[in-house]
This record gives structure tokens, C-alpha cells and sequence, in this order.
């Protein structure tokens, strides 16, 4: 039974490999009679994998099923893959990061330890043309993707926007990538609430654990995570009613720097945060929008100062 299962991932494997395959080839490769070919297609497609018959020369092709059937990958497939997922992952090709984070974290929990070392050595070699500012660490990414999907608590260096470092431990829920940051969503268990932290700032301990239940999230993962770091972390919180549809909002405002909520079809609110008055005023201004101030109050004020410096400037 042991031998006919291996050859039966045998037979797949090359099924894989290209689009047609005569019987009389298959045999040749697994050694094996046509005849016991013919039975060992019979056992796949029983465990549900469509092999077609080909016109012609009696042969086989591996269709289209309902389901993704298992990908036997060789030494170099493999290490292909774990890189290109790499790559997607930092953030490269829109709207796939964490997709790729998610199948990155599967296919390295089966690597070989020898993959795993072409693998790291690769990654050292390679030096990728980023965008500005700190970029994640694809392992970092990967610890975090694993926790989040074996429900273990996590344990994490993590050093604060102000430069301040401190051991979190925290129930790891999601990832959220806002396409230039990647943040972690999770339940810090010393301080009973949700939070949001910076991947590229932490730096995970080893082990992991225990196990934990998952809680009830917050709704929105990546509304939470907006809200999070473009208001709170700064000592003005703006709100702002901009006269313009959430949707046209949205080309303009990113989930990083302020949140948008629709009031009706022609109007929004946008709230935003900042260390500055000044900066407040001038990153709504900028986006070209009609709005309305109205808090915090001393926002208010140093709008209509602003406003008179900028009047009396020219003329």
C-alpha cells in the first residue's frame, strides 16, 4: 500500500509537470506496466482528481477541478515560489501582500531545512529597490501569519513611535497591510484591550504560546487599524466634514493619515490626527476640498489665523 501511494504522488507530480503525457510514457517513467498506469489514473480520479483522457494516442491531462489539488514542487520549484511569495509580500504588487504572507507561512512550515537555507541565503543576497521608510521582515511576517493561524500567543520585543522599547505579549487576530506599513491587530493581554502595532518595529521571541481562545474581534480590522494610527498616537484628534463623497474622499485620503465615514452622497467626515496645528490645517486644505472645521476647538482658532496670515500675503 506504501509503495502504491507513493507512486500514486509520483504520477501527479508528473501529471504537473506539462500539459500532455502518453500512457506508454508514463509507464516508462514510473516503471510500471500501461496497464497499472490505466488503474493508478483510476485512483485519482476516485480521490477526486480530474485526469482527462487525451484524443488520439491514448494519453492523459490533468484538468481544471473544483478544488486547488496539492502542488508537488521540486528542490528549485520550491525555492522559487517561498521567493516570489517573499517579494509579494513586501508589499510590491497591489492588494496580494497578505495573501502571499498566508501561503508563505504554509509552504515554509513543510520546507526541508535544507530549502529553508538556499532560501535565507538567497534573501541576504538580495537587495530590493523599496520604497522609503522601513520595510517588514518577510520571517517576522511569517512568525506572526503562523501565530495568527494556530491561535498561539505571541510574545514581541516592540520599540514605540517615540523610540521607547517593551515586551508585549499579545493574541495575535490579523495582519493588515495599508500598502506602505504592515500592522499587526491583536489583544494585548497585559493591557486587557485590542491594539495595533507595527511589524517592522517588533521583533518576536521564541517560543510562542500557549494556546489561546480567539475573542470577538473588533468589526472592521482594517477600519480599526486606520483609526489607530492616523488619530490616536497624536495630541490633536481633527474632525473635518468635507464637502465631497466619501468615494472621491478616498482617492485623496490615505488609510494611513485619516479615516472617512459618509454623511450622505455629496459630504463625508474625516477625522485625522497630529502633533500640529499647523499641519492639520494644511493636509485637509491641500486635498482641494471644500470643508468644515470642527474640532478641536483650538484647531478652529488657529484656522482663522491661518486663513488671515495667508489673506494678508497677497494684498
Amino acid at each position: 500500500m506504501a509503495e502504491t501511494s507513493a507512486r500514486l504522488l509520483r504520477l501527479l507530480s508528473l501529471l504537473q509537470t506539462r500539459r500532455d503525457w502518453s500512457g506508454t510514457e508514463l509507464a516508462g517513467r514510473l516503471e510500471i506496466t500501461p496497464r497499472t498506469v490505466r488503474r493508478d489514473i483510476e485512483r485519482l480520479r476516485a480521490l477526486g482528481y480530474p485526469v482527462l483522457a487525451t484524443a488520439g494516442t491514448p494519453g492523459y491531462r490533468l484538468g481544471a477541478g473544483a478544488d486547488l489539488p496539492p502542488l508537488l514542487l521540486d528542490d528549485d520549484e520550491a525555492v522559487a515560489v517561498a521567493m516570489g511569495l517573499r517579494t509579494a509580500a513586501g508589499g510590491s504588487i497591489t492588494g496580494i501582500g497578505e495573501t502571499s504572507v498566508r501561503a508563505l507561512a504554509k509552504l515554509e512550515q513543510v520546507l526541508p531545512s535544507r530549502l529553508r537555507h538556499r532560501i535565507q541565503a538567497l534573501s541576504a543576497a538580495t537587495v530590493p529597490m523599496a520604497g522609503p521608510g522601513p520595510t517588514a521582515d518577510p520571517d517576522t511576517l511569517t512568525a506572526i501569519a503562523a501565530a495568527v493561524r494556530d491561535a498561539l500567543c505571541l510574545r514581541f520585543d516592540y520599540r514605540a513611535h517615540d523610540g521607547t522599547g517593551s515586551l508585549r505579549t499579545t493574541e495575535p487576530h490579523r495582519l493588515v497591510h495599508t500598502g506602505r506599513r504592515w500592522y499587526l491587530v491583536g489583544w494585548d493581554t497585559d493591557r486587557a484591550d485590542w491594539r495595533t502595532y507595527r511589524v517592522d518595529r517588533l521583533r518576536p521571541r521564541t517560543p510562542t504560546g500557549p494556546r489561546f481562545t480567539p475573542r470577538t474581534p473588533p468589526p472592521d480590522p482594517a477600519g480599526y487599524t486606520s483609526r489607530a494610527i492616523s488619530t490616536s498616537p497624536y495630541r490633536y484628534q481633527g474632525r473635518f466634514t468635507l464637502h465631497v463623497g466619501a468615494a472621491a474622499a478616498a482617492e485623496r485620503v490615505a488609510p494611513t493619515t485619516g479615516t472617512l465615514e459618509p454623511i450622505d452622497e455629496r459630504s463625508c467626515t474625516l477625522r485625522a490626527g497630529s502633533d500640529s496645528l499647523d499641519e492639520l490645517a494644511v493636509y485637509v486644505a491641500g486635498f482641494g476640498f471644500a470643508f468644515t472645521v470642527h474640532e478641536p476647538p483650538e484647531l478652529l482658532e488657529h484656522v482663522r489665523g491661518l486663513a488671515a496670515r495667508l489673506a494678508d500675503s497677497v494684498g
